[in-house]
């Protein structure tokens, strides 16, 4: 029983049910209505959810924002079309293929023309006794994050209540099983990930990038345990769950989340009779037809011969085949790319062509780099000519211009594809007919097409193109390819604010903002991302003395921020104390040492001239604070993008050629600017005559001393790229060095990019050096007054952040390890001439590796 309906224009108006309105059952609305230029069809969509189409590839980004409209894909409630029909919070509860009708969960029942399946796939909780106890979650909706939140926040209250730490533990280890490792992080709690298989991310790394990217995991505070199952779960009478696993390790934890991997919801399918794949899924022929001359199948739910694809871009390739059908055409589903990019708690993973080296004869090169945690691996053809394949684990620059490379010949050495000296593939060199976004299926031709036609930035290629439109893999291709068409890219901080870094912190400075989602509200898009969110935090540090971890500021910082610490390679964090010019009192020494002592710390003099104390777990830094506030010590800040130190030599005070006091100057600057947020770390130096002990030429503020004063030089830096300091001003007094210092520092905050140090900040200025001393030295731009005003709010305004947590008990609850963390030292961290060293434990027993 179908139902056709005269159309004006003469033809005949069919009627298109589809069941399911994520991301691929929009893709397919929005195809055909865009082709269907004679209104041939009528469209009714089916949405179990009460959400109408999400992006459900950005869910992750739900966590910390909580703004559901912001992940709303556009268009998705279909405002102003008569011929499309959206039922929210409908079900689908059967199919009668005989009368062509779908019964609804209201009991309506919809007669069809032709019926798509976009129904997708659920998640998979394995058998576990005890799966479905209270605290126990999947992480698939906007609905199952907001369970989750509140779990996590009523775990964290009863836990501190409890005076003890909220922790929660991930089943899986795949893609979304680290993505709910992030949110519980966010969260408050500390995640635990169980991943049966013996590497993280199986299906995409191989042993190598799974052991670099466990190692990267671990030190962000994740603890992870691989080759191991759940064997069981058992709610405990205070509320927690114990959790067994297959090994015999036991942990206790507040809530469970189960990511094990999906299944395609085919139930519909099956009891209407549908053929289905042997592991699942409604079985269809390249055409995206089911056994029903009139069902059809796109997204996760459909078998394609047979197979199921899991990623959303072959999930739009079928219902682009499937709205072509429908309108008469003749397209058949061509394969899928199943290359992957992924950031995952800030870590770049991906994959790409014949990741695992299947292909007979395929070689393998690879390079790793421990100190800088990257792994990368190429595959090419037996004869090393043909790019077959890669990973890429710590660093995915490389990805989009490999992966168009996959099935080609590679020019030169491909073993220079991932040697740190090695060459990278120019994005001009690709044929037009290479694809550029994967998920879109948008070629190089395409986009530079799109440029000539007068597509001049991101924005409007991604409008015409839909390049960069899903996951945003590929922007950095896209932006390559603009530069090399010779226009003029935006100076957009990332793809949610249009605006530079220096305008954002105009607009905060103008407007009073003082929350993320307030800027993002008023004049961004989206929820944000790795990019903009700790950017607009530096940006609110700088203009006001709220608290780093005051309100919904605690979400947007990472790692070091997040905790007010360094943290190392194994885990731990660093304990760093202000000491002023590098002056230190005894009785301050003494407690340093017997902090170290009664802490199990290693203890390391830096370059700084201050003494860092390694290997404290996250809960113990209240703790050490503690004894390092009360013995009139400070934070250091070295975790921030802030004031690291004021180096100083001993000068006039000491030294029989010191001409000025330059520990007295060097303390007064780093009581002075300590605690100032900036785009990039700051270093100052001091040096009491022209011998520069202090070695101030190399600082981003130098101070030298002179018989009549002192000079100022600005913008240098150490690093890889080493900048000696230029002069700005010579033979100042106090007064006038301190002004001017005053100015430089604000006009750089004010005007630099994100993570842009000093002396690239100056090569980018117009006008360089001559302009920077007009600026500062002459008030060419009349806004001398404005910079030290600012200046001054920050010295008056200025709260030591270690005390602030000290005196705030909610924030004290934040500083959180694992659930069962021992109250004394970790016996796992020991250190010997080499420094220090973890030496992992099972169950109390010693093994033989390592984790360094």
């Amino acid at each position: 029983m179908s139902t056709s309906t005269p159309h004006p224009a003469g033809t005949t108006t069919r009627t298109a049910v589809v069941v399911g309105h994520g991301m691929v059952g929009h893709r397919f609305v929005e195809a055909l209505r865009s082709r269907d230029t004679e209104s041939t069809w009528k469209v009714v969509v089916l949405a179990e959810e009460a959400e109408a189409a999400y992006d459900r590839v950005g869910l992750s980004s739900y966590v910390g924002a909580w703004n559901r409209s912001a992940l709303a894909l556009p268009g998705n409630t279909y405002a102003g079309d008569d011929l499309v029909e959206l039922r929210l919070g409908t079900r689908a509860e059967r199919i009668d293929r005989a009368a062509r009708t779908v019964t609804t969960s209201g009991g309506d029942a919809i007669a069809y023309d032709a019926l798509v399946l976009a129904t997708g796939s659920h998640s998979f909780v394995p058998p576990v006794p005890g799966h479905d106890s209270q605290g126990c979650f999947v992480y698939r909706t906007l609905d199952d994050l907001d369970g989750i939140r509140a779990a996590a926040e009523s775990a964290a209250e009863r836990a501190r209540a409890e005076g003890r730490t909220a922790n929660g533990l991930v089943v899986g280890g795949g893609l979304l099983g680290l993505e709910a490792a992030n949110a519980l992080r966010l969260l408050g709690l500390t995640p635990h990930v169980v991943e049966f298989a013996p590497r993280l991310m199986p299906l995409q790394v191989d042993d190598g990038g799974g052991a670099v990217l466990q190692r990267l995991i671990g030190g962000l505070g994740v603890q992870v345990h691989t080759g191991a199952g759940t064997s069981s779960i058992e709610a405990e009478p205070d509320g927690r769950l114990a959790v067994e696993l297959s090994d015999g390790t036991a942990l206790l934890t507040d809530l469970v989340v189960f990511s094990a991997g999906v299944r395609p919801s085919d139930a519909l399918a099956r009891d209407a009779g549908l053929a289905v794949g042997e592991r699942g899924g409604v079985t269809t022929d390249t055409a995206c037809r089911t056994s029903d001359e009139n069902i059809w199948a796109v997204g996760e739910v459909a078998a394609v011969e047979g197979r199921c694809y899991g990623l959303v871009a072959p999930g739009y390739t079928m219902a682009e085949v499937v709205a072509d059908r429908l309108l008469g055409g003749e397209a058949t589903f061509p394969g899928a790319d199943l290359s992957t990019k992924l950031k995952l708690l800030g870590v770049d993973v991906a994959s790409f062509g014949d990741a695992m080296a299947t292909t007979p004869g395929a070689l393998e090169i690879l390079h790793t780099d421990a100190v800088k945690g990257t792994y990368a691996k190429v595959v090419v053809s037996d004869d090393a000519r043909t790019l077959l394949g890669g990973i890429l684990v710590g660093d995915a620059s490389a990805y989009t211009t490999l992966k168009a490379y996959v099935g080609r010949e590679v020019p030169g050495d491909p073993g220079a594809l991932v040697s740190p000296a090695g060459v990278e593939l120019g994005a001009g060199a690709l044929p037009d007919e290479a694809v550029i976004c994967s998920c879109n299926h948008v070629t190089k031709g395409s986009i530079c097409g799109a440029i000539a036609d007068g597509a001049c930035d991101v924005a409007a290629l991604k409008g015409c193109t839909n390049a960069g439109t899903t996951c945003g893999g590929c922007l950095p291709t896209v932006k390559r390819l603009l530069v090399d068409s010779g226009v003029e890219l935006s100076k957009a901080l990332c793809e949610h604010f249009e605006q530079s870094r220096a305008e954002l912190f105009e607009i905060v400075a103008s407007t009073g903002i003082r929350t993320f989602s307030g800027l993002l509200a008023r004049y961004g898009w989206g929820m944000g991302c790795e990019v903009c969110k700790p950017t607009v935090a530096s940006i609110l540090a700088s203009t006001s003395s709220d608290h780093v971890l005051d309100g919904e500021q605690a979400a947007l910082q990472d790692s070091n921020d997040h905790f007010l610490a360094n943290i190392q390679k194994n885990g731990t964090y660093s304990v760093v104390p202000r000491m002023p010019g590098g002056e230190v009192t005894a009785e301050q020494l003494i407690v340093i040492g017997e902090v170290a002592k009664d802490f199990g710390l290693y203890l390391k003099v830096t370059g700084g001239q201050r003494i860092d104390l390694f290997g404290a777990r996250v809960e113990q830094l209240p703790a050490i604070w503690r004894r390092l506030v009360d013995a009139g010590m400070e934070s250091g800040q070295a975790y921030g993008k802030s004031l690291r130190t004021v180096k100083s030599c001993v000068g006039s005070s000491w030294c029989r050629y010191g001409v000025q006091d330059s520990v007295g100057m060097a303390v007064e600057l780093e009581h002075r600017y300590r605690g100032l947020r900036s785009p990039h770390k700051l270093k100052l130096g001091v040096s009491g005559c022209a011998r520069e002990c202090a070695e101030a030429r190399g600082k981003d503020v130098g101070v030298i001393a002179t018989d009549k004063g002192w000079n100022l030089y600005v913008c240098g830096n150490g690093g890889q790229t080493p900048a000696h300091a230029q002069l700005l001003a010579s033979d100042l007094d106090d007064e006038t060095l301190v002004r001017y210092a005053d100015r430089f520092l604000m006009f750089y905050v004010r005007t630099a990019d994100r993570l842009q140090r000093t002396a690239p900040w100056l090569d980018s200025l117009e006008g360089g050096l001559d302009h920077l001393k007009a600026v500062v030295c002459d008030d060419s731009l009349g806004i001398a007054d404005d910079l030290e005003a600012a200046m001054g709010r920050h010295v008056d305004g200025y709260r030591d952040e270690w005390q602030a947590v000290l005196d705030d008990p909610e924030k004290v609850a934040r500083f959180v390890s694992f659930v069962n963390a021992p109250e004394e030292a970790d016996p796992t961290v020991v250190f010997d001439e080499s420094g220090p060293r973890k030496v992992p434990v099972l169950l109390g027993l010693p093994t033989t590796r390592t984790n360094d």
